[in-house]
């Protein structure tokens, strides 16, 4: 089986002005660096569909949904403002309906089968995006919306999401705080935005804050001792994995050290719980990471773990 790549063209016409981190620009680094690792033509392409509102339902409040849908501009080149770093243009609703749509179809192609593990290369991201409210460039949250497909339409019992994002993934932890089936597991530059305070951690929350200049070192230290315990003990049934790549020593965004190896490490250790637990069942979708060139080179570190390239 195969590691397939969901992606759409609306989701690089979502765009919140040249100022902007997360622009188009970030899916297009992607692909080329793709082309340069010569991973193209080993990859299995697949185009997002559009998710339906009741999936998306699923975690998000109908005023949530609407605040997205009809505040979005009808002509070319008016945006709205959501939050300060947030904002709507014409195109920005239908890019958050393939977004979705991606983590949705990719979770039914690998439990279905048809495909070993998937990478949504797509945006906006969704992390930040709250039960209630988008926020912080977020206005769906992909990951959940999968999750909760994964546990409500499949039938699962278990499953986690781990998220490697700069940011803490307060949108996911909000999502599922008191939800038993599933697991959360993060790192997270702190004090930082979102200026959240951890959770409490729990047998099922395990978000972990690190201080700026965190390097590589630190990052595997605390998934050897906190992550790989907690997901051996809980047995997840598939791995959802929120992949932000503004860790990155290069990426100024945040303030961490991460590097390309360390994304692949991160990713062959989830792969090896996957294997024991989840027939090897994983879905993972782009989150932030604002260095071009940076983040395209962490995406193919990250799809040669996934596909065993290397």
């Amino acid at each position: 089986m195969s590691t397939a790549i969901y992606s759409h063209p609306d989701c690089r016409r979502h765009d919140m002005g040249e100022w902007h981190p997360e622009s188009p620009a970030r899916l297009q680094a992607i692909e080329d660096q793709l082309i340069l690792a010569r991973l193209d033509g080993l990859l299995e392409r697949r185009e997002a569909p559009l998710a339906e509102i009741p999936a998306i339902g699923r975690n998000h409040t109908p005023e949530a949904i609407a605040l997205v849908r009809d505040n979005t501009p009808t002509v070319d080149g008016d945006t709205y403002p959501l939050d300060g770093d947030t904002s709507l243009c014409s195109y920005s609703y239908q890019a958050a309906l393939r977004a979705a749509g991606a983590a949705l179809a990719a979770t039914d192609a690998v439990i279905a089968g048809s495909i070993a593990n998937a990478f949504c290369a797509v945006r906006p991201p969704g992390h930040h995006a709250m039960p209630a409210e988008p926020m912080g460039f977020c206005l769906f949250n992909n990951v959940a919306i999968a999750a909760r497909h994964a546990l409500d339409s499949h039938g699962l019992q278990r499953v986690a999401i781990i998220d490697f994002d700069v940011h803490h993934g307060n949108g996911t932890a909000a999502s599922f705080r008191d939800d038993p089936r599933v697991l959360m597991a993060s790192f997270f530059q702190h004090p930082f935005y979102p200026y959240t305070e951890p959770e409490p951690r729990t047998a099922t929350m395990i978000n972990i804050p690190v201080p700026a200049r965190s390097g590589g070192d630190v990052v595997r230290q605390l998934i050897t001792e906190h992550w790989l315990p907690a997901l051996h003990e809980f047995k997840p049934e598939m791995i959802f994995i929120s992949a932000g790549f503004d860790a990155h020593r290069e990426d100024d965004v945040g303030g961490m050290g991460l590097v390309e190896a360390d994304y692949a490490w991160i990713t062959r250790q989830m792969m090896t719980v996957a294997r024991l637990y989840a027939r090897g069942r994983i879905v993972s979708c782009l989150e932030g990471g604002y260095n071009l060139s940076a983040l395209g080179r962490s995406v193919v570190a990250h799809l040669k773990a996934l596909a065993d390239l290397e």
